[in-house]
């Protein structure tokens, strides 16, 4: 009996499945990337819409943080290949509204120390109208106590009447509230530039002196007002402040006692400030300077304020 081989093949079978399956795959493959195509295209066609937040956003989900939507053909190319055709032009760009605030600077404030520290005197005087702009006004700070002190020029024969040139107003730290050159209403025969640190060129563009005035008392009314023979500073302004609201430094027995001089003595703002802080001021030939004759009064007056404060209240309830 002989032997019958029999060679069955399935390669042909094989391969016809496995043709098929590729053939599936391709096509699905196609069908999905047509149809992301085609859900790109209704997203752009769409346009942005607007968030509850008040950002705009792509219909797509994408980041909303900020970005800028490609032109169309781009984006097309990014996800098909360069051989996809361009769609129709449009630009949408997509801003982002979340408040992103820088945040805010500290707000530096000067020391008290740093304020009753007056350097050279010609560095508190306003700018002069020929090297800048003509000296501005400060914004009054809100305090209760103010001290003054005015520079005069002389008007008249000889220079004999004392007229307003200059006034400045500090508060109880030592801030400049107020600092202006002003204007006399008559002619200067004498500018007493050696004293007063008053040249003709400070005048030039100085505020009238009626306008200053008002400017002044405003400041000082309801204040207490410190000064150092502050009648002269008064005077000079036409105006009579409350005893009760007013402090003279050059009156002040508590002041001569601390700085060695006799209790009833009038020692001057100069050898005050010198016995009782060991510093000179009103220096140099370029006269005296108002903001650093009126912080030195301020600081006078503080040495003794609670003691003297004290002493005047007690004398009010004895009357």
């Amino acid at each position: 009996m002989s032997d019958i081989n029999i060679n069955i093949s399935f390669s042909n079978d094989t391969l016809h499945r496995r043709t098929v399956t590729q053939n599936r795959k391709r096509k699905n493959k196609k069908s999905r990337k047509k149809e992301r195509f085609l859900q790109n295209q209704r997203n752009l066609e769409r346009g942005p819409v607007h968030t509850n937040s008040g950002q705009t956003a792509a219909h797509n989900g994408a980041d909303t943080s900020s970005f800028s939507l490609l032109h169309p053909d781009t984006t097309a190319r990014t996800i098909y290949g360069p051989s996809r055709p361009s769609l129709p032009s449009r630009f949408l760009t997509v801003k982002s509204e979340s408040k992103h605030e820088k945040p805010k600077e500290a707000v530096k404030t000067k020391s008290a120390s740093t304020n009753l520290s007056p350097s050279a005197p010609d560095s508190h005087k306003p700018p002069h109208p020929s090297c800048s702009s003509a000296p501005g006004s400060h914004t009054p700070a809100p305090t209760k106590y103010l001290a003054i002190d005015c520079e005069m020029v002389g008007t008249g024969p000889k220079g004999s009447i004392s007229q307003l040139a200059r006034c400045s107003i500090v508060s109880y730290e030592g801030d400049i509230v107020y600092d202006k050159f002003i204007n006399p209403p008559m002619p200067v025969t004498d500018y007493r530039t050696r004293w007063s640190g008053i040249r003709r060129c400070d005048l030039i563009k100085a505020t009238p002196y009626n306008q200053a005035r008002k400017e002044i008392l405003k400041l000082l009314m309801g204040k207490v007002v410190v000064g150092h023979a502050i009648h002269n500073d008064f005077r000079v302004l036409g105006y009579t402040h409350p005893t009760v609201l007013t402090r003279d430094t050059s009156r002040i027995p508590l002041l001569n006692l601390k700085a060695g001089f006799v209790k009833k003595e009038c020692a001057s703002l100069k050898r005050l400030t010198k016995a009782i802080f060991n510093r000179d001021i009103q220096t140099g030939k370029k006269g005296h300077s108002s903001v650093e004759d009126a912080r030195a009064t301020m600081e006078l007056y503080r040495v003794v304020e609670e003691e003297w404060e004290r002493t005047l209240a007690t004398k009010s309830q004895s009357t």
